[in-house]
């Protein structure tokens, strides 16, 4: 069976460090708002090129609490994309605010050149999706949001690593992640983290995370119960020097997929300004349900993401979107498929992968 992820090949190839670093938080005996999470804010902030981190609970608190801490919220209106985790939408509402959609390009991305039609005298943010690994283009986005006096709050949670005109990503002021354990720097459990160039924010959102507490029994705001603990930042912290290495893996595995499935498949866009980390590497075919089944029947695994736009979603019907509405995320969600994509998938699955796809489309 070559399985879409597999968590325990990650951990055991640094067991040990893993081990020592756990051992350690259990050691000290303090687990939460201590010198590990200090330490893993600082080095994360530092690989992304920013001078503040805030650990918190997961990534769409992270989105949550970055609106928050610019007073975005009742009334608001945050510009995002509908082909993404629905957990992107809900950090907007958990916020207060209100997601807007605007359709995708063929690299999956935000379509940059539909965004100021979406923009109201309610918009106060755009939050672009650096998804499946790839980071937007985000020079234009920036004129926008500042033609318009919006806040960026990007969405990396996909995109650890991944670059934007040789910049990692956020390459705006502020960025939230997530290091759900299928990440391609995961905790072993949830956890996220914001990074930013704003003093003023990074200290709001550490308030904002200790309900609404600078210091214990001094509530100065209503705040939310979201705080990265020890263990996980230990983890990060071991894991993070591997970062780069891992992305590499990542690339040489896509520049394989690339090389042997151009004729067999819709492939990725990597575009020619950024460095695509491939959190996901998704093809596309026309007969995507038949593909997935075949492959399950050779005993190899695959995923969606995301079978079914947020604007068709069920909970999100209340914001009045309609089939029809953007249709090439619509169009792609009928067709997108995940390969396997992960650090330790070896030379033997890749080939089977390969092979298998070639199969189908020649039967």
């Amino acid at each position: 069976m070559v399985t879409f992820g597999n968590l325990k090949r990650n951990y055991f190839s640094i067991k040990k460090e893993i081990d020592e670093a756990a051992e350690r938080v259990l050691n000290s005996g303090w687990f939460i708002l201590g010198k590990e999470l200090e330490s893993f804010e600082k080095e994360f902030a530092n690989y992304c090129g920013k001078k503040y981190g805030v650990g918190v609970g997961n990534g769409t608190q992270a989105l949550e609490l970055a609106l928050k801490s610019f007073d975005i919220g009742k009334g608001d209106e945050v510009i995002t994309v509908p082909n993404t985790s629905p957990f992107t939408a809900l950090g907007i509402i958990e916020s207060g605010a209100k997601p807007v959609f605007v359709d995708i390009g063929e690299d999956y991305l935000i379509d940059v050149k539909k965004i100021e039609k979406a923009i109201t005298e309610k918009t106060k943010a755009i939050m672009p999706v650096h998804l499946y690994g790839q980071a937007c283009d985000m020079a234009p986005i920036i004129e926008i949001a500042e033609k318009h006096n919006l806040v960026i709050i990007e969405d990396c949670c996909q995109a650890h690593g991944a670059e934007y005109e040789g910049k990692k990503v956020p390459v705006s002021n502020i960025g939230c992640f997530s290091f759900y354990p299928s990440k391609n720097l995961g905790a072993f459990g949830d956890a996220g983290i914001i990074v930013t160039n704003n003093e003023k924010a990074a200290e709001k959102i550490r308030i904002l995370r200790n309900g609404g507490q600078k210091i214990r029994d001094d509530v100065q705001v209503i705040g939310i119960n979201s705080r990265l603990d020890e263990i996980q930042s230990a983890i990060l912290r071991a894991k993070l020097k591997y970062l780069n290495k891992w992305n590499e893996k990542r690339r040489e595995i896509a520049k394989n997929y690339n090389a042997e499935l151009k004729n067999f498949a819709e492939l990725p866009i990597e575009n020619k300004n950024g460095k695509h980390v491939y959190h996901l590497y998704v093809i596309r075919n026309e007969k995507r349900d038949e593909l997935k089944r075949y492959l399950a029947e050779m005993e190899i695994e695959t995923g969606i993401h995301y079978s079914i736009p947020l604007h068709l979603e069920k909970a999100f019907s209340y914001l009045g979107y309609k089939e029809g509405d953007f249709p090439k995320t619509e169009k792609y969600a009928r067709e997108i498929l995940s390969l396997p994509m992960y650090p330790e998938l070896t030379e033997e699955e890749i080939g089977k992968i390969i092979k298998t796809i070639k199969e189908f489309n020649t039967k």
